[in-house]
């Protein structure tokens, strides 16, 4: 396990990322709680039944006390106040015992006593005549011929604390004193220490069982969670590439079958992906030998092609526009075979880059420039907004002019001579160009296949260009090759906008994939861009 971070943040983590620790504190927790609730409850029935029992000793032994008592004070002879003091007086002391911590006495005046001859009260020395419950004196009073029992806690000059006791209060009639009342007191000290023990052996016994729990589930957790985290960090590795990487069969349990179908999948898996690898490097191959074997014969029918195109104006018409056509579909078929060597070279793993620090104001105007025949064939106006100075980043100008070129041409050939908006925006860490038309436009489905291999929008549609259909996914290749992002949005009949991010530098990634496109491209990577003014740029005015 590892060892917790440390910090509020670090002991959730740790909370979080430890399947042994949830288990070890909820089983703690349970235990924790069905152990008070077990004792609690195992604590107050001993607890009641030596109340009970204490109870039933005291009012058996008080009756017995206070039959004796009255035996005696009924053979006291009638004589003065003095004599019948000293004869009460003595009669207490021998039903006090000599231990005081047996029992103890209190002989007071009845609250409806109204005779003339009174008595002292008398009381064990210890003890404090304020502890005897005044409800217990109205008690006899209201019932005198009955015990009354109470169960209270008395201050004991031998005690540093409050003794709980039981008081067992009797009336009893001395001649000429008329009634009074007879408290036998009988502590519970022992009752009590059996309890503190009790309570300090259930206190013992309960963390001794917490401890069992947390041992237990620590064991039970280490039988689980141990192949489990083997079998996490096996699919970490495999997640890696590492598919060899087997979880090890002891048994024959629930987690060693577990274990077992987990190397079935990896295997079926690892022989799947095998056959995928085998399959891409075939079509890779394929579609890399087939162009390359396809220039041989591609350039022997041009040459024938262009003998054909240059004595077209001696053949008869429709063997001169067959003529003009075969030239036309070698230059497509010339355009496809480059690019599938282009896709082939991604697809292998083989591109790379040749990055130097160029303006990519100036690299829109080149790419602008060169397209100035279809911006004349298209009709569009296209309006520019560049920063004023150079925008130099890193990158490979072969590939970004050609990113370029494949989003103008398109909004060129879909915006339907509408006007078209090349914007380019800058930000600490990144640059962008948006290429807007307000043409056809796309709807969300379309513009997740946009860039689809070969993949087109309408095949219906007339297209002026003549493209092969790789145009737009060899530039999201060239984008993700440098380390940027080539986004696509728009609405049916609202035309549609590309963007274009990059990093400044190669070695300043973008922190983060930009948000949806925007249809306005001044608003690009959120960040207000120091814009010109717009140019109209249309046949008669081209950077």
């Amino acid at each position: 396990m590892s060892t917790p971070a440390h910090g509020g943040g670090g002991v959730v983590a740790w909370w979080r990322s430890s399947l042994r620790l949830r288990v070890i504190v909820a089983t703690m927790l349970l235990g924790t709680t069905v152990t008070t609730l077990i004792g609690t409850v195992l604590f107050a029935q001993v607890a009641e039944g030596l109340v009970h029992q204490a109870v039933s000793a005291a009012t058996v032994d008080a009756a017995q006390e206070v039959r004796n008592a009255q035996e005696r004070f009924d053979a006291v002879p009638r004589s003065d106040d003095t004599s019948l003091n000293a004869t009460t007086n003595e009669i207490v002391g021998q039903i006090t015992p000599a231990d005081q911590s047996l029992r103890r006495t209190v002989l007071t005046r009845s609250l409806d006593n109204d005779r003339d001859a009174k008595i002292t009260t008398l009381a064990s020395s210890d003890l404090d005549l304020d502890d005897i419950p005044t409800a217990l004196a109205e008690a006899l009073r209201d019932d005198p011929s009955n015990q009354q029992v109470m169960v209270t806690d008395v201050n004991l000059a031998t005690s540093d604390r409050p003794v709980p006791s039981v008081i067992v209060g009797s009336r009893v009639d001395i001649s000429r004193a008329g009634p009074h009342d007879l408290y036998l007191i009988y502590p519970m000290a022992r009752e009590q220490a059996t309890l503190d023990l009790i309570r300090q052996w259930f206190a013992l016994g309960g963390l001794a069982l917490l401890g069992l729990m947390g041992a237990v589930a620590w064991v039970a957790t280490s039988m689980v969670a141990g192949p489990v985290g083997h079998a996490a960090r096996v699919s970490q590795q495999m997640a890696l590439g590492h598919l060899d990487e087997r979880l090890p069969v002891r048994g024959s349990d629930e987690l060693d079958q577990l274990a077992m179908s987990f190397n079935t999948m990896a295997d079926s898996i690892q022989s799947q992906i095998q056959q995928l690898e085998t399959l891409s490097m075939l079509q890779q191959r394929f579609v890399s030998d087939v162009s390359h074997e396809l220039r041989t014969p591609l350039t022997t029918i041009r040459m024938a092609g262009e003998v054909l195109h240059a004595s077209r104006d001696d053949f008869t018409g429709p063997v001169a526009r067959s003529a003009e056509l075969l030239h036309e579909e070698l230059d497509r078929f010339e355009d496809l075979l480059t690019e599938l060597l282009e896709i082939s070279r991604y697809d292998s793993g083989a591109a790379d880059l040749e990055i130097d620090r160029i303006d990519l104001a100036g690299v829109v105007r080149q790419v602008l420039s060169a397209l100035s025949a279809l911006v004349d064939h298209s009709g569009s106006d296209v309006r520019l907004s560049l920063p004023e100075g150079p925008v130099v980043i890193e990158m490979d100008q072969r590939r970004v002019s050609r990113i370029l070129r494949n989003v103008i041409a398109n909004a060129l050939d879909h915006g339907e001579g509408s006007p078209v908006e090349i914007c380019l925006a800058t930000s600490d860490d990144a640059v962008a160009v948006t290429v807007r038309d307000h043409g056809v436009g796309l709807t969300a489905e379309q513009a997740s296949m946009v860039f689809d291999r070969f993949w087109r929008g309408d095949p219906a549609r007339n297209r002026t260009t003549g493209g092969t259909g790789l145009g737009l996914a060899i530039s999201l290749e060239d984008a993700r090759l440098h380390g940027g992002y080539l986004q696509v949005a728009g609405r049916p009949g609202e035309g549609a906008a590309f963007r274009l991010t990059l990093p400044r530098s190669q070695a300043s990634p973008i922190s983060a994939e930009p948000g949806p496109v925007p249809l306005d491209p001044a608003r690009d990577l959120e960040v207000p861009p120091v814009l010109t003014e717009p140019v109209t740029t249309g046949a008669e005015e081209r950077p």
